[in-house]
């Protein structure tokens, strides 16, 4: 765990924490909807039992009934607050909750006193409303399916008429917290918004063809409101729901469960949760900004819901935030100004994050946190500066949250207003009554509220068809009089939002001093629908000269908004910047751009190969062109030779790699011409590891060389067991009744027995089942595992494996529930009868599960669930789940996370244990395959190309070559199977339950 520096304030910080856990206890930082008071308490005491830093004073700017359910907030040029009230947010049952309407609300303090006095109801006939904002005569509105933009154009806070759909295709049936929210506009003069994981979108203005429409189901986009133009700016993390613009532009967004803060690079890809980017040959994402978590990893962070610990309140208060201002008002100390502030929603209170360069981008440093809120029914969820300088936090006010079944409180909502110092009167203004010099004159303001508005305004009435002389004359004379790189951006953006940026202007600031200026100039160039040869000739002069990293990173950014053939001046610009090959984010979004370019032009892409350039850039160009061996032979003949010719071992690696990580799994692939002669270079290498990846591509060629090579290393008992094991797994690619009976062999040698039968699993033959079941005692639990699996994929092995369980020489216990599924999937009735015999009902009927949820319900309400033992219910954990979830940080995350599941709540357990495919997301939906050698396989394709198939089973992934598939059907299920508990007693169950409803981490049971 990282930890800030003792500071006095984190000192200060750190005594105010050490009083909330004193006076309220670390459990009550979060309370389970059950144990919440019957309704919010009264807004007053709530304010009274804020704690802040000294200096800072909360008040209430509004309460319900005045404000109810405050989803999103913005402000307008007046300082007024405009509230997203949300009343058709979902719960467990019903999705989203239509028989209600949303409402947009505006609150205004009138009499310049912190506390709103007037409150006006805009518009009340929203559905699935998320978020608003204001600007180009009108109000813009997020109701999925759609984007809105409502007209107000004489400002009398009456809609002129219906809502124009401005874009349509946003899924609608997102589950709750993923559905699409979140508006507020960038220094660029884009809308920008974001989108959570579980349902893709297929946005696009209303009436577009599919194919004129863009795909995206994690991330963030924007809209350009007089271009009208949709696109998506990054993809990837989980379910964002906030962010903000630093003083130089630069996007900040928050985001739940896998990491809260990540830097916003136009063309990135980012880590998911789960599932695979839309293009799969990215290869590798892009990780988080920030250095640390918000809470102890030593914690299952889902249960920070139920209790927050001492040292995860010290680190911060939990996982999930809502919410992101980084501070640029006038009211506040310095020290905070340019920090980043996010609403931790089970600590309760603002986390603190501090943003540095590091590298080629940022890291976030955590800061102090500030603003514990003791109310157990506090839910923050959006935060902003005001005119006054104050920040203004929206509070749900609910006992429960996004996961949550118990529904939602529609009665309730708070707004607080946090300040320092004493609250000074503000006289009512509209900074629609300044003038264009006026408004060029804010963009100096101290309190970037202001800088924000003047530059929304110059932009609406250039739109308008305003003339902008003077204005352009007044920003370009402050842009070059100004040393102070933050307030030449503030020029830079007013003149661009008046369409007086061209592109000579623009590429004449690419010489700037400050690296921030240059930075904005390539990124207001790359905004052009086109880029001319002069404009691309004068990014590779950059690119071939550029000191700073940051200024690098967006020119690779730059590379996307390219043609391919274009972008390879640039590219190799940057790829030759050798101590740029350690950064976490620039190899990566140079790869981005170049993907698509070597698909276009293998041959330029392998002689960059040739040039000094990062090993990624090299491994990964080589595993692109080895991805069209069947499209385009010659060019991965040329990879072979380049390879060959390279002197530096390491560079030879990363192409051998990068080309076999292409080709795994693939048989019989036709060798290029020129693979003959290289490969005598390669085995006969001294470096171990170039022989070694030589090896696995001459599998893949179907080389005797390779394969007798491997072979002897895996009869080899004095080899390593890991170089035996790598040589085996290498090895089961290549078929054939020569390994088959290597295979065969090897089962009965402890050290290579499991995989030995993970690779028997690929091949029919009648020795097989008997072969399997006499090593089955002797293989470890993986092994075991294994050896099922493989069983299990055939009726003939199948029927074996129940013959053995019948005659107790295998466990039923040792059939997993997804094994049961598989063997049920064969659709022999022979075997479907002996597998219920034996094991028990795999393909229960709606009926038959509500049964089982009641019955099981009634006995562990009883007293059974109390009772378990958890220690043991950790064992049946690990053995059923922990291939799938993670839990306590343990496990696999091929399925959801169980540590942001409701797993308190008994019902909630009970209904996705029992009928796990009640509800399933697109990501976790299994698809059903039958390869050519009569193998049949399950699980969840996690990647696919023209050539290969990656699917996640329970077990393993597997990678399937796709002239081998015979069939391949998707089905409605999920990769968690039915019949989970039906090997259980419930005592068993008991214990299970027991386990998954615990707050800490337990001890395997002594006999473990």
């Amino acid at each position: 765990m990282i930890v800030s520096r003792r500071s006095p304030l984190a000192i200060h910080a750190a005594v105010l924490a050490a009083a909330w856990i004193a006076a309220f206890g670390p459990g009550s930082s979060a309370v389970a909807a059950d144990e919440a008071a019957p309704g919010p308490a009264a807004a007053d005491r709530v304010v009274a039992e804020i704690q802040t830093p000294e200096g800072f004073h909360t008040t209430l700017f509004a309460s319900e009934p005045d404000v109810q359910q405050p989803i999103g907030i913005a402000t307008d040029e007046r300082g007024r607050l405009w509230v997203a009230e949300n009343y058709t947010y979902a719960d467990q049952a019903t999705n989203f909750d239509l028989t209600k309407r949303d409402r947009i609300v505006i609150l205004e303090d009138s009499d310049g006193d912190g506390q709103s006095d007037r409150r006006t109801v805009f518009w009340d006939q929203a559905q699935k409303l998320t978020s608003v904002e204001i600007g180009y005569g009108g109000v813009w509105a997020l109701c999925a399916p759609h984007l809105l933009f409502i007209p107000d154009r004489n400002r009398d806070d009456v809609p002129d008429g219906p809502p124009e759909v401005v874009l349509d295709g946003w899924d609608q049936d997102a589950v709750r917290h993923n559905i699409v929210n979140g508006l507020r506009w960038g220094p660029d003069g884009w809308l920008y918004g974001r989108h959570g994981i579980l349902a893709t979108s297929l946005v696009g203005p209303p009436g577009a063809a599919e194919s004129q429409r863009q795909r995206i189901n994690c991330g963030v986009w924007r809209y350009h409101p007089t271009r009208r133009l949709f696109e998506v700016v990054a993809q990837g993390t989980t379910n964002p729901w906030g962010f903000d613009f630093d003083q130089h532009g630069e996007m900040f967004f928050i985001n739940t469960v896998i990491g809260h803060l990540w830097h916003l690079v136009p063309g990135a890809h980012y880590e998911r949760m789960y599932g695979a980017d839309f293009n799969p040959h990215l290869y590798e994402l892009i990780g988080q900004t920030a250095d640390h978590v918000h809470w102890d990893t030593g914690e299952k962070w889902s249960d920070i819901r139920l209790t927050v610990s001492d040292t995860t309140s010290a680190a911060g208060g939990g996982h999930a935030h809502c919410g992101l201002m980084i501070y640029q008002g006038d009211n506040w100390p310095d020290r905070y100004r340019n920090t980043m502030f996010t609403l931790n929603f089970h600590g309760r209170r603002l986390n603190n994050d501090r943003l540095e360069r590091r590298g080629a981008g940022y890291v976030g440093l955590h800061g102090d946190d500030l603003f514990f809120v003791p109310d157990p029914w506090f839910r923050g969820i959006d935060l902003i500066s005001g005119a006054d300088g104050a920040a203004y936090i929206a509070d749900w006010s609910d006992a429960g949250e996004c996961h949550e079944a118990d529904g939602v409180h529609h009665a309730s909502g708070r707004i607080y207003r946090l300040a320092w110092g004493e609250t000074p009167r503000r006289e009512p203004f509209d900074l629609c009554d300044r003038t264009n010099l006026e408004l060029v004159e804010l963009q100096l303001a101290n309190n970037d509220w202001y800088v924000r508005q003047s530059r929304r305004l110059l932009a609406e009435r250039h739109a308008a068809g305003q003339q902008m002389g003077e204005a352009r004359a007044a920003l370009l004379q402050m842009f070059n009089s100004q040393s102070d790189q933050t307030r030449q951006l503030r020029a830079m953006w007013a003149l661009t939002a008046i369409g007086a940026a061209d592109d000579q202007w623009l590429q004449r600031q690419l010489t700037q001093p400050g690296e921030q200026v240059r930075v904005w100039a390539i990124r207001l160039i790359a905004d052009r629908e086109t880029l001319s040869d002069a404009t691309i000739a004068c990014l590779a002069k950059l690119a071939a000269t550029e000191p700073a990293g940051l200024v690098r990173l967006y020119l690779a950014s730059a590379l996307q908004r390219m043609a391919p053939a274009a972008r390879w001046s640039v590219a190799k610009g940057l790829a030759m910047r050798l101590d740029d090959a350690g950064d976490p984010r620039l190899p990566l979004m140079i790869w981005y751009g170049l993907e698509p370019a070597v698909a276009a032009d293998p041959h330029q892409a392998l002689q960059l190969c040739e040039a000094s350039i990062m090993p990624l850039l090299r491994r990964h160009i080589a595993r692109r062109v080895a991805s069209e061996i069947d499209h385009n032979p010659d060019a991965m003949n040329q990879l072979i030779v380049v390879a060959s010719e390279l002197d530096d071992p390491a560079n030879q690696l990363d192409m051998l790699r990068g080309a076999s990580e292409a080709l795994h799994g693939r048989r019989n692939v036709r060798a290029p011409a020129a693979w003959n002669g290289a490969a005598d270079r390669f085995l006969n290498s001294a470096a171990g590891d170039v022989q070694a990846a030589a090896q696995e591509l001459g599998v893949a060629f179907s080389d005797r060389r390779a394969i007798d090579t491997l072979r002897s290393i895996v009869l080899d008992e004095s080899a390593s067991v890991t170089d035996r094991r790598r040589a085996i797994r290498t090895l089961t690619q290549v078929g054939g009744p020569d390994m088959l009976e290597l295979l065969l062999t090897m089962s009965k040698d402890a050290a290579l027995a499991s995989d030995a039968i993970r690779g028997l699993a690929k091949f029919d033959d009648a020795r097989i089942p008997d072969v399997v079941i006499a090593s089955f005692p002797s293989l470890d639990e993986t092994g075991q595992a294994a050896a099922v699996d493989a069983l299990a994929s055939r009726p003939a092995s199948a029927h074996a494996l129940l013959r053995a369980v019948d005659a107790a020489l295998i466990p039923k216990t040792a059939i997993s529930a997804s094994q049961a599924r598989q063997i049920a999937a064969l659709n022999d009735p022979a075997l479907t009868a002996d597998l219920e015999r034996l094991w028990g009902t795999v393909r229960a009927t709606a009926d038959d599960k509500r049964q089982q949820i009641d019955r099981l319900r009634i006995i562990l309400e009883g007293g059974k669930l109390a009772a378990g033992d958890v220690s043991r219910g950790r064992v049946l954990f690990d053995k059923a789940c922990t291939s799938c979830h993670v839990l306590y940080g343990q496990g696999k995350l091929i399925g959801p996370d169980l540590t942001g599941s409701n797993r308190h709540n008994l019902n909630y357990l009970l209904e996705n244990v029992v009928d796990p495919s009640a509800s399933v997301g697109a990501e976790f939906r299994t698809s059903a395959i039958l390869v050519s050698s009569g193998q049949a396989l399950s699980g969840v394709v996690v990647a696919q190309d023209d050539r290969m198939i990656k699917l996640q089973t329970p077990t393993e992934q597997i990678a399937i070559d796709r002239d081998e598939v015979e069939e391949m059907v998707e089905q409605p299920l999920s990769l968690m199977p039915d019949g989970l508990l039906t090997p259980l007693s419930d005592d068993q169950i008991a214990d299970l339950f027991a386990y998954l409803q615990s707050t800490s981490q337990v001890e395997l049971p002594n006999d473990e």
